[in-house]
């Protein structure tokens, strides 16, 4: 026993196992889980049938039958009951795993201890962000030695003699001045301290809410064979996500075969426990997402060694090294059925990090958690009146960070707007992240589509994601995520009709209003005002302009320079592979409700003496703004705005519709008009 704050925890030591070859027909043991809302850890007899060889480099498995009152009342081996221990004399043999998909419930698999140890000594390079881990129960001590200590601070307070209370009013103002700076020095840097602590305790005690839905990971287990199959004794659970969200979030976490979501199980209110405790036997949680939206699983604690825990017997999402939540869970009852009946159970507190998902089960330690990204989403349905926001954190792993949040801004989107029918939406978000200058990347675009407008919206934001978490050079920080969007029943889209110059001989440099008429799905035209600054360093002659939406992507000058030249050229983004010139990339790109201004190709192609004669123009109109720049050079604007800054010859307008066509127009430069 050791003491831990006020209360006396038990301290676990790791059983003595059996080893595979050991295993023999005819051993009969008794196995460890809980059934009930009593909580009480139940026993079950176990007979073992046999091993069984999956061949080399595969995990054998141990065949055995269950019996007793305790599987005769719960339908036989359920799902959730996946890791409860097995054991022989007192030996621990491995834990519940599987059983045989539309076979009797009463046989099932066990995964050997001995193949699930190894997990605890496998790397753990996850983790190592700087956003680092908050231990909780170094947290509660500090807090305990606190208390102590202000406790003696009032205690000799208390007893101070009346010459002491003199003495220290005769103190000079000099040295009462100096103490206060001290005091202020201390109280802002424990206030910093402080702060620091609480918010991450907040990030990792956020509630685990809603009422989970369940998943069938028979896809996930790793063993594929023919009839029958695998079915491992686990539950995966989705909560807070309607069924087209279900359904998205099952795609792009790659749960696609046969896979079902159902809306059993719960959650309670979540809290963070500090004097976490678990044996063999007790139900165990794992999380991935925590919040208005849950995605996690419960199952059973196999082994554990201190801190440290083996359970499930099979994997979660089979990822290898990770950085989930570790959670207590309590059951509600079970549900019986032919080969997949199921314990009911609700996920609870946050209890500790899960950092190993392998074949044969799932490893962690209680009270070390895992680096989080918080992530908030407002959504605002116009047509239904409908406003609502979401919170929730997401334990930091790159290998699924991207289709969690877009996943989840899916979510949020379809459960306010419910529909699945036409619609508008304009989706900005932000990413705080080191991975750019400034430490924040933000993207903001306008959508429509017939059906499901969400899964579209999402896209951007799960590609900035990603290429944050895809960089090859560092693992990238991300602090946070925030989503805004607004939708809008119905279609928002806009043909452009004319763009017409207020003049149309222009000179290099000279800025011309472009009169341009759009017509709105089913409304009256309208008419904008742009204004095109002709590049200082255009050449004389005509120049060919597209009038065109953001989303409509041009074709490159590059590539017509390659179609009429044959000579393979590369752009310079092209040749950069750095994560802040794709994120850079992707925030300049053209957004879908911008009409854009910018040069265009020519009419008809060039022949090889138009291609020369325009290079030799080119050349001539580049040392005309040369020289124009060195008698008038440019006066430097400190407190310009940089992100309002176009590139040179384009032209952009914000508009409230998706612009979804390209009209040309065209002006005559002359360097030598008025």
């Amino acid at each position: 026993m050791v003491l831990w704050g006020s209360s006396l925890l038990p301290v676990s030591a790791m059983d003595e196992i059996w080893h595979t070859s050991e295993i023999a027909p005819g051993m009969s043991g008794t196995a460890y889980t809980v059934v009930d809302n009593s909580g009480e850890i139940r026993d079950f007899a176990v007979d073992i049938v046999g091993t069984v060889d999956n061949g080399k480099g595969s995990t054998p498995m141990i065949m055995a039958k269950a019996s007793g009152p305790v599987v005769e009342q719960a339908g036989g081996i359920l799902q959730g009951m996946s890791g409860s221990p097995v054991y022989v004399d007192g030996k621990l043999v491995g834990a519940v795993a599987m059983g045989l998909k539309d076979m009797t419930p009463y046989t099932f698999f066990i995964t050997p201890i001995d193949e699930m140890l190894p997990l605890w000594s496998m790397p753990d390079t996850k983790n190592k962000t700087h956003i680092q881990t908050f231990d909780l129960k170094k947290y509660a001590a500090d807090k305990e030695k606190e208390k102590q200590e202000a406790a003696e601070k009032e205690k000799k307070d208390e007893g101070k003699s009346a010459d002491d209370t003199k003495a220290d009013a005769d103190k000079t103002a000099e040295e009462t001045a100096e103490e206060q700076r001290e005091e202020a020095k201390e109280a802002v840097e424990e206030s910093e301290r402080v702060h620091r602590e609480e918010a991450f305790e907040d990030i990792i005690a956020a509630a685990i809410a809603n009422a989970p839905q369940s998943v069938d990971i028979a896809a996930q287990s790793g063993l594929h064979v023919q009839t029958p199959a695998f079915v491992p004794k686990g539950r995966l659970f989705a909560a807070g996500f309607d069924s087209a969200s279900l359904k998205y979030l099952g795609n792009t976490l790659g749960l696609t075969d046969g896979t079902q979501l159902s809306a059993l199980g719960g959650a309670e209110t979540a809290g963070t426990r500090f004097d976490a405790w678990l044996e063999p036997g007790s139900p165990v949680g794992v999380a991935i997402v925590c919040g208005d939206f849950t995605v996690g699983a419960t199952g059973t604690v196999t082994a554990t060694d201190g801190d440290r825990i083996l359970a499930f017997g099979h994997p979660f999402l089979h990822k290898g090294n990770v950085n989930y939540f570790m959670t207590d869970a309590s059951i509600v009852g079970t549900i019986a059925g032919q080969s997949n009946g199921m314990k009911i159970a609700n996920v609870g507190n946050i209890i500790g990090r899960i950092n190993q998902d392998r074949e044969t089960g799932i490893a962690g330690t209680i009270g070390e958690f895992p680096s989080v990204v918080p992530m908030k989403i407002h959504v605002k349905d116009e047509s239904l009146g409908r406003e609502q926001s979401y919170a929730v954190r997401i334990a930091y792993d790159e290998d699924y960070l991207p289709q969690l949040a877009a996943g989840l801004a899916y979510a949020a989107l379809s459960k306010t707007s419910d529909t699945l029918g036409e619609s508008t939406a304009t989706l900005g978000f932000k990413v705080r992240t080191n991975a750019v200058p400034g430490g924040t990347f933000e993207r903001k675009n306008m959508f429509y589509n017939t059906t499901d407008v969400g899964q579209v919206a999402v896209s951007e934001l799960m590609q900035a994601v990603g290429t944050v978490c895809a960089d090859a050079t560092k693992e990238a920080d991300i602090i946070d995520v925030q989503v805004d969007a607004t939708i809008q029943g119905g279609r928002q889209t806009a043909t452009l009709v004319s763009a017409v110059p207020e003049k149309t001989t222009v000179r290099p440099g000279e800025t011309v209003n472009i009169k341009t008429t759009i017509q709105p799905y089913r409304k009256d035209k309208e008419t904008l005002t742009i204004p095109y600054t002709v590049p200082k360093a255009q050449r004389d002659g005509l120049l060919n302009l597209d009038v065109r939406g953001g989303g409509m992507i041009p074709v490159s000058p590059l590539l017509l320079l390659q179609q009429t030249t044959g000579i393979a050229l590369q752009s310079e983004d092209e040749k950069s592979q750095t994560t802040e010139a794709k994120l850079k990339s992707l925030g300049d790109a053209g957004r879908n409700n911008e009409i854009i201004i910018a040069p265009g190709a020519a009419a008809q192609p060039l022949t090889e003496k138009e291609q020369q004669r325009i290079l030799r123009e080119t050349k001539e109109a580049a040392e005309r703004a040369a020289a124009e720049e060195r008698e008038h050079p440019k006066k430097i604007e400190f407190l310009k705005d940089e992100k309002k800054t176009q590139p040179e010859g384009q032209a952009k307008l914000e508009t409230n519709y998706i612009i979804d066509n390209v009209i040309h127009t065209a002006l005559h430069v002359d360097h030598k008009a008025k």
